[in-house]
């Protein structure tokens, strides 16, 4: 069986990636701030904490951006 590898070039610059962080913790936080279904929408969170970690943003590579 043969598997394709896939290399993610980082697309993400130092300052992108810290704001993402600090924004995925953000959103993150109404998981706990937040009533009823409401704080669900906090989940959000996870995606720029995530491109963050990676370094490499889908959106991006799309569209040709790096940053």
């Amino acid at each position: 069986m043969v598997f394709m590898e896939v290399a993610l070039e980082a697309n993400i610059g130092a300052f992108d990636r810290a704001a993402r962080f600090v924004v995925g913790l953000a959103f993150l936080s109404l998981v706990v701030l937040l009533k009823d279904n409401a704080r669900w929408i906090g989940l959000i969170g996870f995606i720029p904490l995530l491109t963050a970690m990676f370094r490499w943003c889908p959106v991006y590579s799309i569209l040709g951006v790096k940053t």
